[in-house]
């Protein structure tokens, strides 16, 4: 019990306590990596662990794969309705990829942000560069694959695109595993270590969420 003696410094101490409590603000986490290196898996497991996290839905244009739900893994839209939301300025970021449109919504993210929820967006590693620019504070995660050769299998067995197709995707992954070094960590995915990928990019944002000085974020 604290008496009269300490009761000075019994309330500064109360104050900067409550002071470092006040400055936490929610994040936007924003996780990429190249096709096929497992970020729609890695998304499900971390709706499983972190359920009051808002996690972002990105608008498409490419046809719905086996399994997928719409408003769960993508908002699938047409063409003429993705160009008008764009248009409009919906989106934080959006990017033509493999000849299909890619956009995150802005107003979702906003309202999470603004009630205190953290904000998970997957994007591909063109999308992260433009959230980059347009929000600096906020915290890039890139997924990376053991080797090139693994991420070749998994795009192959994954038989929802031709041979064609995945090479020239296999291409445009190498490249864009060049582009590391603009994320702010790197997390490997080996293929059947899920839990051990879902650890490491949980204590990232852990730690993320207690650093004693705050970014602010200005979307």
């Amino acid at each position: 019990m604290l008496d009269e003696r300490t009761d000075g410094l019994a309330q500064q101490t109360d104050e900067l306590i409550a002071e470092i409590r006040a400055a936490m603000r929610p994040r936007l986490f924003v996780i990429s990596g190249p096709s096929g290196v497992g970020k729609d898996t890695v998304i499900d497991g971390l709706r499983t662990r972190m359920p009051d996290f808002y996690f972002a839905v990105t608008a498409t244009t490419r046809p719905r794969r086996p399994g997928e739900a719409d408003g769960v893994h993508y908002l699938f839209v047409t063409e003429e309705q993705f160009i008008e939301d764009r248009e409009h300025g919906e989106f934080i970021e959006f990017a033509e990829v493999y000849g299909y449109w890619y956009g995150v919504p802005k107003h979702s993210i906003r309202a999470a942000l603004r009630n205190g929820r953290d904000v998970i967006v997957k994007v591909d590693v063109q999308g992260s560069a433009t959230i980059r620019q347009l929000a600096p504070e906020a915290v890039l995660i890139f997924l990376m694959p053991p080797s090139l050769d693994d991420l070749f299998q998994r795009l192959l067995h994954r038989k929802t695109d031709g041979e064609n197709v995945v090479l020239r995707r296999i291409r445009t992954s190498a490249h864009e595993l060049t582009m590391v070094r603009q994320f702010d960590y790197a997390v490997f995915n080996e293929e059947d270590r899920l839990d051990q990928t879902l650890d490491q990019i949980l204590a990232i944002m852990t730690a993320e969420r207690l650093r004693v000085h705050q970014p602010s974020l200005d979307l």
